[in-house]
């Protein structure tokens, strides 16, 4: 698992390997890497006693939390949100902390209250992540299609760059500066995306789209799409 905050990718730390190899002194490394000193010589003393397979990235995650709650308290905090009160009340009666108390019932997987009825305890509320991330088998099964409607911006700016009053002043009415009309096809298994900025959303125009779209996708190893979804759009129907 890569770190985000990662200075260097594998092929970086390879590349660090190299140039010490070649010579280069770490202070030279460092300085055409654009990274510390420290770094440099934490990457050669890995790969000095794990070889290449040592420049893998690994997971920041620690082996263990020796502050944890134990698994009873948990089971104690868990059972009491049977009652379904608030994590406050919770804390109250079984003394373990508020912020604790919200992070057993994330670990148990245990809904929020607004998601729940009050009467019945059951879950009522879609969640706003989804649960499973649906995924084609194979590139090509499906491509999704759509439009993004953005309106154009007029020469030197609009009101929000000189202020509504003397934008409203200054205002050519009789102007019409209109939209642009954003086409995208995504991939479904790879994400693969093609995107063009067109002058209309009309059914001749998303038919001309799509055909270069998979004409990009098949120069990218996607021959065919058997699948097309898009939504209920006048020039889609």
């Amino acid at each position: 698992m890569s770190h985000r905050n990662a200075r260097t990718t594998f092929e970086g730390r390879k590349l660090i390997v190299d140039r010490h190899r070649a010579g280069w002194p770490q202070a030279h490394i460092a300085a055409a890497m654009g990274v510390s000193r420290k770094c440099v010589k934490g990457w050669l003393d890995r790969f000095e006693a794990e070889g290449q397979d040592g420049l893998q990235d690994r997971s920041s995650r620690p082996h263990s939390m020796r502050l944890q709650t134990g698994p009873e308290t948990e089971d104690t905090v868990a059972a009491d949100r049977e009652h379904r009160q608030g994590r406050d009340l919770i804390a109250a009666r079984t003394g373990v902390p508020a912020r604790t108390v919200s992070r057993i019932l994330a670990r148990r997987g245990l809904p929020a209250l607004s998601m729940l009825d009050p009467i019945t305890g059951q879950v009522i509320r879609a969640s706003k992540v989804s649960a499973v991330r649906y995924e084609r088998d194979e590139p090509g099964d499906l491509v999704h299609m759509d439009v993004k409607k953005l309106g154009r911006i007029p020469g030197g700016g609009g009101w929000k760059a000189h202020g509504r009053a003397n934008r409203e002043a200054t205002k050519d009415r009789t102007l019409k500066i209109g939209f642009d009309y954003v086409h995208s096809l995504v991939d479904d298994h790879s994400r693969l995306a093609y995107t063009e900025v067109l002058a209309d959303e009309k059914g001749p125009t998303c038919a001309d789209f799509l055909e270069r779209a998979l004409n990009y996708f098949a120069d990218r190893g996607i021959p065919s799409a058997r699948q097309l979804m898009t939504d209920n759009a006048w020039a889609y129907t």
